[in-house]
């Protein structure tokens, strides 16, 4: 073609369809006409035909094409970049009617080559192409290990697929609670720095350099060396033993997707059951009784001692001597440990001393069971009632109802109740302000030993609670209640048909009972709770409607102990193991064996589990990944 020809046909096509490059904007009329067909508006190719797509060129292919246009004569390469200039100049409806024109004179190796390209361009980097937030976004709806192969797509699918706005979303919907898409719960750990950076960032808000100071080692609650000091984690820790001050920002700078990485490991190990086994040895009777910490164990047996470990080596740390008789129960908490004996009484320690510094006297029996919150005590005994203790008054006063030894209390002092299980085969539930039974749960064939409260995020499944699990209970549940007037009524609830859970507060408050629908700032008792008993069950309860829910078997003897938290629920029996259960299912996940006789009392916590047993040791398990 000439540059005659060129400048006769070429050239007015191009001027006429992109002004801007082919006729100067000075020139009339191709100002208004440059901003007419301006491709560059905020409407997207896909919904104005008539602008420019964007899309970015192919390195690759670019090059290729170069290399090949090099091979062609100067005329051949003009000709062609001719062509192209006039498909790039025209308009969508042009465009079209060029591509028809084309594909009509192709042969089958060429629609095949076009067939290929047009496969391999039309695929969209949409993460790539959206703004970061929708991307984010979309990432989010992934699980944990389609979210780690996202991030070996190219950099760019790396950098979103890392960033904290997506590993904090996985790590708000895992951490501490089971997700209810994918079952996965991983566990919160390092509840001792969570506690002590809040307390600092309380103490640095007056503090103008912004900085905040550690806790001193007389301020320090957790954690013991081996002669029973008080330390902090070292490494907090200079060389020269002084404690630092540490910056907030070093709580901000590691990355969600480290925070959740170290929590998956632990939860990976809990899930396949890779833990490794500590047996501590030192008492000289049967272990009855345990509390596990972040780095104390505390035991109690039948030798009349109590224990203090440290978990980390091992090693016992001090023995506490005072009752005359078997330890039964024991709780502890930063400062102080109570214990109940079957000498008849309650004594309070300073664990990190040794000291005794008090002791409760007003069960005529022994004390088999004992649990403290806030300024509260309950305690339960073998003269078959329920003492509460008041610290802050002083003051202390009785519940009885049972027909036999009490051998579980748990209080909830935010809704001022406590609930009891007794050899009776019974559980109480009862209203501390009016001390009177809110609702008697019986179920159980055999001696009630423990009761545990699950927290308020706890939610069954759906079949559980429309009543279609088919291991559920044959039998009819009895859930006796006080009613108005003072006088007990009974309600039978079938486990197989199906109750309404109520929904509205008004509905819920009025199956608690006066005390709780009159007074509707005041908070509900746990709604779901677990007990464990001598016929070999793990019953599920609503304590709204009495109704048991589920019953998990698995043991082949009596229960003793139970554990838990909002992942994992752990029960020890006399046929000595424990099992690990799935709360939301009541699925046993795992069975751990190797004590030589009936599992007592078992403890846990993120990543440890320990149970002790009548064989006087204490088994502990670590599920911690390896440093």
């Amino acid at each position: 073609m000439s540059s005659l020809l060129i400048g006769k046909t070429v050239t007015p096509f191009l001027r006429e369809h992109i002004p801007s490059l082919y006729a100067p904007i000075g020139k009339p009329n191709n100002e208004e006409t440059a901003k007419a067909k301006n491709p560059n508006t905020r409407y997207c190719y896909r919904h104005r035909p008539d602008s420019k797509c964007r899309r970015a060129a192919d390195e690759a292919k670019m090059i290729m094409i170069q290399n090949e246009l090099d091979k062609l004569t100067p005329a051949d390469q003009q000709a062609i970049t001719h062509v192209w200039s006039l498909f790039s100049a025209a308009p969508a409806r042009h465009r079209e009617l060029m591509l028809q024109g084309v594909l009509s004179q192709l042969c089958f190796p060429q629609l095949s080559l076009i067939s290929r390209e047009v496969n391999e361009a039309l695929k969209i980097d949409f993460i790539n192409a959206l703004p970061v937030e929708l991307s984010q976004k979309i990432l989010c709806y992934l699980d944990t290990v389609s979210l780690t192969k996202a991030a070996q797509v190219s950099q760019r699918w790396r950098e979103l697929a890392d960033s904290d706005a997506v590993w904090v979303f996985m790590c708000e919907q895992h951490v501490n609670r089971k997700c209810t898409k994918c079952g996965w719960g991983l566990p919160l750990l390092e509840r001792k720095r969570l506690r002590n950076y809040t307390r600092q960032r309380q103490m640095a808000k007056d503090n103008s350099n912004g900085r905040i100071q550690e806790l001193h080692e007389s301020e320090e609650t957790n954690g013991v060396t081996h002669n029973g000091k008080r330390l902090a984690d070292s490494s907090d820790d200079e060389p020269d033993g002084k404690r630092r001050r540490v910056d907030e920002s070093e709580f901000k700078q590691r990355k969600w997707k480290d925070v959740y990485k170290d929590r998956w490991e632990v939860g990976y190990n809990w899930k396949v059951g890779r833990c490794t086994v500590h047996t501590l040895r030192g008492h000289t009777n049967g272990v009855t009784c345990l509390q596990l910490d972040d780095h104390i164990l505390a035991t109690g047996s039948y030798d009349a001692t109590i224990k203090i470990w440290n978990i980390e080596t091992g090693e016992e740390i001090r023995t506490l001597r005072g009752h005359t008789r078997g330890i039964r129960a024991l709780q502890f908490d930063d400062s102080k440990l109570i214990s109940g004996s079957l000498d008849n009484t309650i004594k309070i320690w300073n664990w990190h001393t040794g000291e005794c510094i008090s002791t409760l006297q007003g069960h005529t029996d022994g004390v088999v069971s004992l649990h403290f919150e806030g300024q509260l005590l309950a305690s339960g005994s073998i003269d078959k009632s329920v003492k509460i203790f008041d610290f802050n008054s002083k003051e202390a006063f009785c519940l009885k109802g049972h027909t036999d030894w009490v051998n579980c209390t748990r209080l909830d002092t935010a809704s001022r109740t406590v609930m009891s299980a007794s050899d009776d085969t019974t559980i109480k539930l009862w209203d501390l302000d009016t001390r009177r039974v809110i609702r008697t749960f019986e179920g159980h064939v055999g001696h009630v030993q423990q009761v545990l409260l699950l927290p308020p995020e706890y939610e069954p499944d759906d079949e559980i609670l429309n009543g279609l699990n088919g291991t559920g209970d044959n039998s009819d549940s009895v859930s006796v209640s006080s009613g108005r007037g003072g006088t007990p009524t009974v309600s039978f609830v079938h486990a197989d048909r199906p109750t309404s859970s109520p929904s509205r507060d008004g509905e819920l408050r009025a199956l608690y009972g006066p005390g709780f629908e009159s007074e509707t700032t005041r908070p509900l008792p746990a709604r779901y709770f677990l007990s464990g008993g001598l016929d070999s069950t793990i019953r599920l309860w609503d304590s709204a409607t009495g109704r048991c829910l589920k019953t998990m078997f698995g043991h082949l003897e009596g229960i003793w102990a139970l554990a838990g938290d909002t992942i994992r629920v752990i029960s020890g029996a006399n046929d000595g193991m424990v099992k690990c259960w799935e709360p939301r299912s009541g699925k046993c996940d795992a069975t751990y064996t190797g004590h030589r006789g009936p599992v007592t009392c078992v403890g846990l916590n993120d990543s440890l589990l320990a149970s002790g047993s009548e064989d006087g040791e204490v088994r502990l398990y670590s599920f911690k990944a390896p440093s």
